[in-house]
């Protein structure tokens, strides 16, 4: 992309305040932490229910970004960029993305549907690259600004486009249909996603087919109810496994690893094998081969590339590397904009100051390769590399466009000299093509534990903040608490999350774990909630923030502050409005009145108290005179001091119980782990931690036997066992075992036998067929924290914090 601004102008019917009409934009964007944001970048300043991009503008201008779309100019900045001036910032990129997409005319690929879209856009990437120059959509920008995005990375040198088209809403596709304007239509899978946005079944299938109305033919499955909303000028290209009357009828046989389709079409028949059994990928398989089937591919290629077809992984993870290293693992897939998207994660997650980059052979059609790579090179230069190591014949030989590169033929080059490469405390995102295999690189430098893992999706954390954003008014602020290891899913990962999103505050519990969190490069404002004076001369010299909860605490600290000869030290004062654990009682208040009066040493930055039943509307009376109280006592305070600090009482459920005590901010803590005690907001959270293991042994046992320790289980019947390796040292309650709770495989529950042990549960597999190596899981979607808290007569803090720190994470972005 190469316009001036001169040119986009009229384009998306913008006023111009400015100084350089002619200004040349190649690129665009809409994410102001992007490093990849330049002079010659449009940032388009989206907003949106839970942020707003004019937000940034004055930091994008002080980091050399000179063009902007706004719907209004930010006061003060008049004359320091290019300001193009819209109604809605959204529409404009839209309608930029619909204008550049029309100046292109070769097969566009259109994929909608409720599951599937991403994996069979990648599988016809594989399918059809080795003839087509292909553009798609990068992992799964599917969205109202994924697509926009999507599409404005076409090139003259592409012949060939794919693009998914993800909705949630009605009114929602007619959009994203002007912008893709697909000729060719691929309808997946239609099941329950996003259900709750549309009244009926019918609604829904209706909205996706409206991506549909301008195309030459429509790929799907033969199905009665969704012909039934078809303009039946639409031409079908159909499947079926039941209907003979399909353009295309098909016969599976599964075994146990792989799926035989048995392919009627036409006059011919013949038969394809996929490396896949389970009905989701061979339904996603038979989508690919009819779009082969249309391109006219021959039976011989058709079967050599499906034979060839690969799990998808979506998911950008961050793991735990050896030597104080943090890994992200992209050893999947290496195209130009997936590394855009890579090295933005990278940024957002780092734990060290230092970033490697370990990268293949990039594979990017519609570029030469010296162009290709010099686009690379820069990239890399802008997101502040440290060092390359560039793995492949052919990003070997522009080794000298890298920083301090070091290159390797091959994967196995690379690993037979891995010992004498030192990798010690940086971040290393490690992105390659398949078939260079870097998940033996990631293997290697991963550091050793045992195979269970609890999995922290940071796309459901992010969901879940803004969830709860969407219910602030604009001015309030947001502290988040991380406290117990961010509730057992990690600290530092979730604290780099909520830097990257801006929030006001984080909270812990204790000294040590905000030191930690300093340690490692948050500079967020963190509020030390329970500190200890013997802690305070820490959490000076760490600037951290504490909570002053008695007179004699404030002493303690006054004293200390003293004596480093500090003046206006940030603390935060705790008001016991009912909660009666801590905090300054109201006979207290004129003392610590007297006491704050007296001296400069430290400034009351907050004025805080905690709800005791927000969460139970029965003690609805006691939380609003809870409220009232604070409101008394923290006003007095700022009456008599003449301050003017933050207040905040509400915690998680106050936020959604009692909004009208938003004060200046609130404390998100449990529901931006996805729950909540309320199952209708439940039901809007997205479950952000699955507790997984794997079975480790399988034996049968025939009646009369027992399992575990002091034979609690005795088996009525040959009974089929599995091991598994996860216990009550790894935060398993006992009471769990027993045949009470149960683990899920292949989607079925295992009860479990006999007692919970210290490092390994047993389970009744008879009626699942799985083996060892078979994925377990502990919690997650099924049985959720709430369920299992419910049946143990718990809260689900206490199984969150009990997972032990033994217990792998593996944080991922989908």
């Amino acid at each position: 992309m190469t316009l001036s601004i001169r040119n986009i102008i009229p384009i998306i019917k913008a006023q111009f305040v400015g100084t350089n009409e002619i200004a040349i934009i190649d690129s665009v964007s809409i994410d102001s932490r992007s490093l990849q944001n330049s002079d010659s970048t449009l940032f388009f300043a989206i907003i949106g229910p839970n942020h707003d991009g004019h937000f940034y503008i004055a930091e994008l201008i002080e980091n050399g970004v000179l063009n902007f779309v706004v719907n209004h100019i930010p006061k003060e900045l008049e004359g320091k960029a290019n300001f193009l001036i819209v109604e809605n910032t959204l529409d404009a990129l839209q309608t930029f993305a619909a204008f550049y997409r029309s100046n292109f005319d070769f097969p566009i690929i259109g994929i909608t549907g409720s599951n599937g879209k991403t994996i069979i856009k990648e599988w016809l990437n594989f399918l059809l690259s080795p003839d087509y120059n292909i553009i798609r959509s990068p992992k799964s920008y599917n969205s109202q600004v994924g697509v926009p995005l999507s599409v404005l990375g076409i090139n003259e040198k592409h012949n060939l486009a794919i693009f998914e088209a993800g909705i949630s809403l009605k009114n929602e596709m007619e959009h994203l249909q002007k912008i893709i304007q697909p000729t060719i239509g691929v309808l997946s899978n239609i099941g329950s996603v996003h259900d709750e946005g549309f009244e009926s079944i019918g609604e829904k299938i209706k909205e996706k087919l409206k991506l549909f109305t301008s195309v030459e033919v429509l790929i799907m499955n033969k199905n009665k109810t969704i012909e039934a909303f078809l303009n039946p000028k639409i031409n079908t290209f159909s499947w079926s496994s039941d209907d003979k009357r399909a353009d295309v009828f098909i016969i599976a046989k599964e075994s146990s690893d792989k799926t035989e389709l048995k392919i009627t079409y036409k006059k011919f028949c013949f038969v394809i094998t996929i490396p896949f059994n389970d009905q989701a990928s061979i339904e996603n398989a038979i989508q690919c081969l009819m779009v082969m089937l249309y391109f006219n591919y021959n039976q011989e290629v058709i079967q050599e590339r499906m034979l060839l077809l690969f799990p998808v992984e979506m998911r950008l993870k961050v793991k735990n590397g050896s030597n104080n290293t943090t890994l992200i693992d992209d050893s999947y897939s290496s195209d130009f904009q997936s590394l855009k998207i890579a090295l933005d994660f990278l940024e957002s997650q780092k734990q060290y100051k230092k970033k490697t980059l370990i990268l293949s052979d990039i594979f990017q059609s519609g570029l030469v390769l010296e162009e290709l790579y010099s686009k690379v090179s820069q990239l890399i230069v802008s997101n502040k590399i440290h060092r390359v190591i560039a793995i492949g014949a052919t990003i070997s030989s522009f080794k000298s466009k890298f920083p301090n590169c070091l290159a390797f033929d091959s994967t196995q080059k690379f690993i037979d000299a891995i010992d004498t490469i030192s990798f010690e405390n940086e971040t290393i995102l490690i992105k390659g093509a398949r078939h260079f295999h870097f998940e033996e690189i990631v293997s290697l430098l991963e550091e050793k534990t045992h195979e269970t893992v609890l999995e922290i999706n940071l796309n459901a954390i992010s969901h879940n903040l803004n969830f709860y954003k969407s219910k602030l008014k604009s001015e309030t602020k947001l502290m988040v608490m991380v406290k117990a290891f961010g509730y057992g899913n990690g600290g530092f990962e979730v604290a780099k999350l909520l830097s990257h999103h801006k929030v006001d505050y984080l909270g812990v519990a204790f000294a040590d774990e905000g030191i930690s969190l300093k340690n490692a490069g948050i500079d967020l404002p963190i509020m030390v909630l329970n500190p200890e004076n013997t802690s305070f001369s820490a959490i000076i010299q760490h600037q951290l923030e504490p909570e002053i909860y008695s007179i004699k605490g404030l002493n303690a600290f006054l004293k200390i502050a003293e004596s480093k000869k500090l003046q206006h030290f940030p603390i935060h004062i705790k008001l016991d409005t009912g909660m009666h654990r801590l905090g300054f009682e109201e006979e207290t208040i004129d003392e610590l009145i007297a006491k704050l009066k007296g001296t400069k040493l430290v400034e009351v930055k907050s004025i805080l108290s905690h709800l005791a039943t927000s969460d139970d509307m029965k003690f609805v009376d006691f939380t609003l005179s809870q409220i009232k109280l604070f409101e008394k006592l923290s006003s007095k305070l700022m009456e008599e001091l003449q301050i003017n600090p933050i207040r905040h009482i509400l915690n998680t459920s106050g936020i959604s119980n009692f909004p009208q005590a938003q004060y200046d901010m609130v404390r998100l803590g449990i529901g931006l782990y996805g729950i909540s005690n309320d199952d209708d907001e439940q039901k809007s959270l997205q479950n952000v931690g699955t507790l997984k293991s794997i079975i480790s042994q399988i034996r049968t046992i025939d009646e009369g036997e027992s399992v575990g320790y002091g034979r609690r289980f005795m088996a009525t019947k040959t009974t089929k066992v599995a091991t598994i390796p996860i216990g009550y040292a790894d935060g398993i309650s006992r009471h769990w075992g027993n045949g009470n709770g149960y683990v899920v495989i292949k989607n079925k529950k295992a009860p479990i036998l006999g007692s919970v042990c210290m490092d390994m549960l047993m389970a009744d597999i008879t009626e699942i067929d799985c083996k060892e190596g078979s994925e377990v899981i502990i919690f997650g979607e099924n049985p959720t924290v709430n369920f299992m808290a419910k049946q143990l007569g718990t809260i689900p803090y206490e199984i969150m914090t009990s997972i032990s720190q033994r217990v792998k994470r593996v944080f991922y972005r989908e």
